[in-house]
């Protein structure tokens, strides 16, 4: 299939989507130069500019996995669950884009009747979401699409981004301060062990002084565009590295590459639960990332073994490169 028909077969509700979540990203970095008014220690218009962002990757990639489901009726299931999923993610972004309008913060904000509406429709449009990208993954996992690295790495790919995504819900359970108050004005926060809006990473703002449920949320959403680029970049040095032309070696390390993936979400999610911040780790984070990379490295190792068939067998002169 020619790169212009591929592109014909993307899903165009997300397609168009991803395209006005890039113009909006330009509309929100002219607030941030324009606008000098901050919100929780930020600038105001920082939020909705990392949401358009993300949702510009998250969507395409999404459009593009749709594209892979083969037969009418997987597709025509993937056509509805995108389109009710590009709802959901223009729902969200609207009611972020009014609270910041009207300068008010939109997650966890229950400060006032409408502030509380606002927040509890955001939270069905993220439980949208989430189902839909439910289906989604659901439909990926049972088709048969490209090669067996490829359809392993969209799979995989997918089932971590919904553990990432389903981060947010975690986001929504007061604090133990928040408890504490007879009419607290917000419920819930992304930071562990201590307050929202303190110190934080430039640009991104994920603390530095405490635990920060966001890193998590961001690492395993995104796996759903880094680890299917592996296959492509395998395929790409399979000329210069003859082992990487075997399709079985390529599953492997996706495999390898998956199970790492899914582990550093783990550790992430792990660290800021016990409010550590990212950039100051403990020696049981440091402990639990050197198992992880050790784990990684031995199966790595493991993946790209050969098996030598022995020699005068019957199936000594088989190529590496048979399917087994």
């Amino acid at each position: 299939m020619s790169s212009a028909a591929r592109l014909r077969t993307l899903h165009r509700p997300l397609v168009w989507f991803t395209v006005s979540m890039a113009v909006f990203a330009l509309v929100c970095l002219g607030g941030l130069f324009l606008d000098d008014r901050e919100l929780a220690g930020a600038a105001i218009w920082a939020k909705p500019l990392k949401f358009a962002l993300s949702f510009v990757a998250y969507c395409l990639t999404l459009a593009w996995m749709l594209s892979l489901l083969p037969g009418a009726r997987a597709r025509r299931a993937g056509w509805w669950a995108g389109t009710v999923l590009t709802v959901a993610c223009a729902g969200e972004m609207a009611l972020i884009t009014t609270q910041v309008i009207r300068g008010r913060q939109s997650h966890f904000n229950v400060a006032t009747p409408f502030d509380a509406a606002l927040f509890g429709a955001m939270g069905g449009t993220v439980v949208i979401l989430w189902l839909a990208a439910l289906v989604i993954a659901v439909l990926l996992l049972r088709a048969r699409i490209l090669d067996r690295a490829t359809a392993w790495a969209v799979r995989l790919s997918s089932l971590i981004a919904l553990a990432g995504a389903a981060l947010g819900f975690a986001m929504t359970r007061p604090t133990s301060g928040q408890l504490a108050q007879k009419d607290p004005s917000l419920i819930g926060a992304h930071s562990v062990g201590v307050p929202d809006g303190g110190p934080g990473l430039p640009l991104i703002g994920w603390s530095t002084t405490g635990g920060d449920l966001r890193i998590g949320h961001f690492f395993g959403m995104h796996a759903l565009q880094l680890i299917p680029l592996l296959p492509l970049v395998l395929s790409a040095l399979a000329p210069r590295f003859t082992r990487l032309a075997d399709d079985r070696i390529r599953l492997r390390l996706i495999l390898v590459a998956s199970g790492f993936y899914a582990a550093v979400f783990a550790l992430l999610t792990w660290q800021a639960l016990r409010g550590r911040p990212l950039l100051s780790p403990d020696g049981t984070t440091l402990a639990a990332a050197g198992a992880i990379t050790v784990a990684t490295a031995l199966g790595t190792a493991l993946a790209l073994r050969v098996r030598q068939p022995k020699t005068g067998s019957p199936n000594s002169r088989i190529p590496e490169t048979q399917p087994v």
